[in-house]
């Protein structure tokens, strides 16, 4: 019966994922068909060191009801940010390099209260360089934020690349129906920097590299019914929920196909206090390769502030197939799950675990306050109980796992410039993206060579 209890829980989540269309409901090609913007034909000059921040208001203003604004190829530089509002029907046809020149807080690019929208390069070479730098060798990450969505619905985002930002590079903040995908991130090793933030509705985060050092792709509450697959968190801080606090609400949640290397974590779900809950969550096919930590529950979680309440309930959450290894298995143990004496953790399973350690020669299990079925957790349900550790003294079967040849051999610094790298062709082992990248990506060659091997996966 045991047995049963995982396999019942992921069952549950098979149709969990989304709960309706994500995306633009007209392409970008109708909307060309209707009107085209080019930002130079409302004063954009071509450079690194200009603005073209009022050019591109005055094409959002003309096109915002349909149509396409164009930022052809080329360096352009950004003194004013862009705020897009209440639009309908609108592309950006991002094919140039934006170059951050303004010093202002706040959003760099903003689309709120907008239906119908569509941030995509036809190159594939679409930019943001950011030059976060030169806020963080000065010990600041107050600067602006590249990219945030607010309030805005069917929607994409695909095929440009984000670099250094100031602070926060993208976030999606209480939107439905968006779907992100074939991009990459690349910021400071620093904290602050985050990848992608989402609190919203319906959403399909798909084929993204993220190289900073905190939030890989990161859910937030409120969020429901959101589908992240296909990520490389290449040397980054890790992906993660939270961190919660008061009034969580998150359901219905899958991450699958996760390859993370040289990260603080591969999961983690962080809280100290508050209340609300976390239910019904599948983080499926997960590889790791030398991370601070594996699996990590903390709901005692010492940089946050505590919240008033019991804590936040975490129930139904399944983790399945990981496979890899940590930096050290009993410095950080690659199963971590500290839950709340208050409301302590239910339904928490975990399948097909095989996570070793680069150093040393076992690995421990921690569990506290969590009931569920496989590493140290104990069964059924019931109250508060103290730390307990297991010890693995033998590396599990099955656990060397693939190695992406896009891995990054240092993390990016702080106190120069970040080269904008190419898209790659694949996110993760073995997997083509979900939908085609934009001219070709890095060279579908990566792709192949994955798929000549027996089920993607060359051991290490």
């Amino acid at each position: 019966m045991k047995l049963l209890l995982p396999l019942l829980a992921i069952s549950s989540l098979a149709s969990a994922q989304l709960s309706g269309k994500v995306g633009p409901t007209t392409s970008h090609a109708t909307k060309t068909a209707r009107k085209v913007c080019n930002i130079t034909s409302y004063g954009a000059k071509p450079g690194k060191t200009g603005d073209i921040g009022p050019a591109m208001t005055e094409a959002f203003n003309a096109c915002k009801n349909g149509g396409t604004i164009v930022i052809p190829s080329g360096d352009w530089g950004l003194r004013t940010w862009v705020n897009m509002q209440n639009g309908k029907g609108f592309a950006i046809q991002w094919d140039g390099v934006i170059h951050r020149t303004g010093d202002a807080g706040g959003n760099m690019l903003l689309v709120q209260k907008s239906d119908d929208v569509e941030i995509f390069s036809s190159t594939g070479k679409g930019a943001f360089q950011g030059n976060g730098y030169e806020f963080h060798r000065k010990g600041s990450i107050t600067g602006p934020r590249i990219l945030r969505f607010v309030r805005t619905t069917n929607f994409a985002v695909h095929d440009v690349l984000l670099i250094d930002a100031p602070s926060f590079h993208f976030s999606m903040d209480t939107c439905k129906n968006g779907e992100v995908y074939n991009m990459v991130i690349k910021g400071a090793y620093q904290g602050g920097l985050d990848g992608i933030d989402v609190w919203s509705d319906n959403i399909h985060i798909h084929d993204v590299m993220v190289s900073n050092k905190d939030e890989c792709v990161t859910v937030k509450s409120p969020a429901h019914n959101i589908l992240v697959e296909n990520i490389y968190c290449n040397w980054s801080g890790g992906s993660a929920f939270g961190s919660l606090g008061e009034g969580v609400d998150i359901a219905n949640v899958i991450y699958r196909n996760v390859y993370t290397i040289q990260s603080n974590q591969m999961m983690m779900i962080k809280s100290r206090g508050g209340s609300g809950s976390v239910s019904n969550v599948l983080f499926e096919n997960f590889i790791g390769h030398s991370n601070a930590y594996s699996l990590d529950i903390d709901q005692n979680w010492s940089p946050m502030k505590s919240h008033p309440g019991p804590g936040v309930g975490l129930r139904n959450i399944t983790f399945k197939n990981w496979k890899g290894t940590c930096a050290n298995g009993v410095q950080r143990p690659p199963i971590k799950i500290i839950c709340s004496d208050d409301k302590p953790c239910v339904g928490i399973h975990i399948v097909d675990f095989a996570m070793w350690t680069d150093s040393g020669s076992s690995v421990q299990y921690q569990c506290k306050s969590a009931y569920g079925s496989g590493g140290c957790l104990k069964s059924g349900s019931g109250g508060a109980y103290a730390t307990t550790s297991k010890t693995i003294s033998s590396p599990p079967a099955g656990y060397n796992a693939v190695r992406m040849p896009g891995d990054l051999k240092t993390s990016t610094g702080t106190k120069e410039p970040i080269a904008i790298p190419q898209m790659p062709s694949s996110f993760f082992p073995g997997k083509s993206p979900l939908k085609a990248l934009a001219a070709g990506g890095a060279g579908g060659r990566l792709v192949e060579l994955f798929n000549d091997v027996d089920e993607g996966f060359i051991e290490s």
